[in-house]
């Protein structure tokens, strides 16, 4: 690298280090917790999400999960944050949405789930929520946009809540602070490959 190019290069630094700093000097803390929703046809919504939980996790803050629809499948994080010990766990799906082939079911699963969910969300202990799935349980209407977006704002304000699942409502994404779309570029299930343990679940 030249002289030239390395002058270049440093000036193009400073001037992004600058432009960085003054965005971050006009923030302010909201004083209340956020609205996050991971969704999209991408792999990698809740594997995300329970990025987010360990993050907060190793903040020291409380921590809270409500699973909509994954049933009694047994997944590697459920195992981990059951080692760890400090985590509320609640999954109160019965299974994927072809699972069960009972509609009514289906919705008063969603709807204990969901109460569930209200009474953390309110109470105060938690510092963010995960609701996992939950866009599937509004996809296919077990349970109401209104109804979610009443429990979100009924949330006290330290509580953070992430809400994952493909086709996530237009109106939950206007609510939310931030809204993450994961695109399906390739999956190995595609090409017969069956989920990996470790790697899918």
């Amino acid at each position: 690298m030249t002289d030239s190019e390395t002058t270049g290069h440093k000036e193009k630094m400073q001037k992004v280090q600058a432009e960085h700093r003054e965005k971050v000097s006009k923030a302010s803390d909201p004083g209340r917790g956020l609205i996050l929703v991971h969704t999209g046809k991408g792999k990698g919504k809740s594997s995300s999400a329970f990025g987010v939980l360990v993050r907060a996790l190793g903040w020291g803050q409380s921590v809270a999960v409500v699973q909509f629809i994954k049933g009694k499948w047994i997944t590697g994080e459920k195992r981990f944050f059951d080692k760890l010990g400090s985590v509320t766990w609640h999954t109160m799906g019965e299974g994927f949405t072809w699972d069960t082939q009972d509609r009514a079911r289906d919705i008063a699963a969603a709807e204990a789930a969901f109460a569930r969910a209200r009474e953390l969300m309110e109470s105060g202990e938690h510092d963010l929520v995960l609701l996992d799935e939950i866009n599937i349980a509004m996809r296919y209407d077990y349970l109401t946009v209104d109804a979610v977006l009443e429990g979100l704002r009924a949330r006290h304000s330290r509580t953070s809540v992430i809400l994952t699942g493909r086709d996530a409502k237009p109106e939950i994404c206007d609510e939310a602070d931030l809204v993450s779309e994961i695109e399906a570029v390739k999956h190995p299930f595609e090409a017969g490959i069956k989920a990996q343990r470790g790697i899918d679940f």
